[in-house]
């Protein structure tokens, strides 16, 4: 065991003399004594808790932002974008599994340690104007996320998350000042499905989500509509209802075409009639910015109001901004989203 990459973690309460509860997620795990969480990243020694991934990034990248996805957050520009392995949910499809789920490759004691100070650098060297925490589970490398965050905001950079939600209240209270803008996977809305196929449970999601908007965190939704799982309409009606009415019409929702990975190989592909049906659900509800991914088309942005093009994209790249200080040029519509 390599003990010399423990870092001391933060949130850990105490049970009794060597028994420990991780407050840093949702699930809440009791350890006991050299027991790691469901995360595999954090770990009790001698009744105190320690992560085993702080700084061993496992990913690095210059990606537009438009990949996270976010659409309405600083279009155009890039995102320097970090990963340290680990993941509190266990997603059957799951196209980062080999760097989010703990295993004898992507052992952290693998990994060189990057100072949080150097990937801040190296975002400014590479003119981003965010760093994202992404591809794995950024709560489970939730120390390192928040002393690289407020080294980003004294060097005017932005913070984002791309996450799965399942974070605890008091993870976020911590986090949640340094934190810019997030893209939240709402992968169901069913908590049978999240217990089923994610490890997890649906209302610690909706509950993160809204503290983020509650706390001005600029959010956007991604749903994976897979097939026979999350794709009925009655449970796309839910989805979008809970996007309405608890975040908001204006908050941006991507529905991602699902692709068979993983360990989840038998499901075809999601018919583009279904992520047609599941945006026109989207717009039933109020929903102002409903778009698709990991499919052709459906990226660009409209005027809710007079539909005029104000975002034109391609895949990921933004080929042309017609906004005109975060408003439509042709009838003045303020569009929400973070614009500069």
């Amino acid at each position: 065991m390599n003990f010399d990459i423990e870092h001391k973690a933060l949130l850990a309460g105490v049970l009794s003399e060597n028994r420990v509860r991780c407050n840093l997620c949702a699930h809440h795990c009791e350890l006991a004594e050299d027991q790691y969480g469901l995360c595999g990243e954090r770990v009790n020694r001698q009744g105190q808790l320690y992560t085993r991934n702080f700084g061993r990034l496992i990913a690095a990248h210059v990606d537009p932002i438009e990949k996270k996805p976010l659409n309405h957050f600083l279009p155009g520009s890039s995102s320097f974008s970090i990963a340290a392995p680990g993941c509190n949910f266990r997603c059957q499809w799951c196209q980062n599994w080999d760097i989010s789920q703990a295993n004898a490759q992507n052992n952290p004691a693998r990994l060189a340690y990057t100072p949080a100070t150097e990937v801040v650098r190296n975002a400014l060297r590479s003119g981003c104007k965010s760093i994202s925490y992404t591809y794995t589970e950024p709560t489970v490398f939730f120390e390192y996320t928040l002393e690289g965050s407020k080294l980003a905001h004294e060097n005017g950079i932005k913070n984002v998350y791309v996450t799965n939600g399942f974070m605890s209240g008091e993870m976020l209270a911590l986090y949640l000042p340094w934190l810019d803008a997030a893209n939240v996977d709402i992968k169901a809305f069913s908590d049978q499905a999240y217990r089923q196929y994610m490890g997890g449970r649906l209302k610690p999601v909706l509950d993160s989500c809204k503290r983020m908007k509650q706390a001005g965190v600029w959010l956007e939704i991604t749903t994976l509509v897979v097939p026979g799982v999350n794709d009925d309409p009655a449970q796309l009606k839910e989805l979008t209802s809970f996007i309405a009415n608890e975040l908001g019409v204006d908050t941006p929702w991507h529905v991602s075409r699902f692709y068979p990975q993983y360990q989840y190989l038998e499901t075809p592909p999601t018919p583009d009639a279904t992520i047609r049906q599941a945006m026109e659900i989207g717009a039933e509800a109020g929903l102002r910015y409903v778009y698709a991914g990991n499919t052709r088309g459906y990226s660009d942005t409209h005027c809710p109001k007079c539909s005029t093009l104000l975002l034109r994209r391609s895949g990921l790249a933004l080929l042309e901004n017609n906004l005109r200080q975060g408003t439509c040029p042709n009838c003045g519509e303020r569009i929400a989203g973070v614009w500069e």
